[in-house]
């Protein structure tokens, strides 16, 4: 079994953390975007707690980061999950290890539900989402064009057991 280590993103990981992103991007199936952002805005859009990064032997192999879903009052308990893992690291386990970690912080935070969508060909993004008590709870036909391709993708969500239960 690889030691994996996970811990605090910090603004020295930026780069590694980038690459990984760009890495997923270049994938086609991870995220509607077409490049990583610059840190100043990824700093913008994520939140401040839940950003963390796995590391195996000093190197980090993945990521993973909280996003609000809207400014409004109501929604401060939800939140977009990302995760990439770096090519090389998939399918040892590092993903799941940072999502459980990530599920943790974000209910330290009062985070009642996480969300993410997955485009429907990313199998191993929706096992991987499953593998934690996401489920699977829409399918969005044709939701956006991605280099000029339309994609569908599910909506998985998870509930906390802890917060938002009074």
């Amino acid at each position: 079994m690889v030691a994996v280590k996970i811990r605090f993103m910090s603004e020295e990981d930026w780069e590694s953390v980038k690459a990984i992103y760009q890495s997923g991007i270049a994938t086609g199936i991870a995220t509607f975007e077409t490049a990583a952002p610059d840190r100043v805005k990824f700093d913008l859009s994520h939140l401040k707690f839940g950003r963390l990064v796995a590391t195996i032997n000093n190197e980090i192999a993945g990521w993973a980061a909280l996003s609000p879903v809207s400014g409004r009052a109501v929604y401060s308990g939800v939140a977009e999950v990302s995760i990439y893992i770096a090519e090389h690291h998939r399918g040892k386990g590092v993903g799941q290890l940072l999502l459980k970690e990530l599920i943790a912080e974000s209910e330290k935070n009062g985070i009642w539900t996480l969300q993410a969508s997955v485009f429907t060909e990313n199998t191993p993004s929706i096992s991987l989402h499953k593998s934690v008590g996401f489920r699977v709870v829409g399918f969005r036909e044709r939701i956006a064009r991605r280099n000029g391709q339309w994609k569908d993708n599910f909506l998985l969500e998870r509930r906390s057991n802890i917060v938002g239960q009074e």
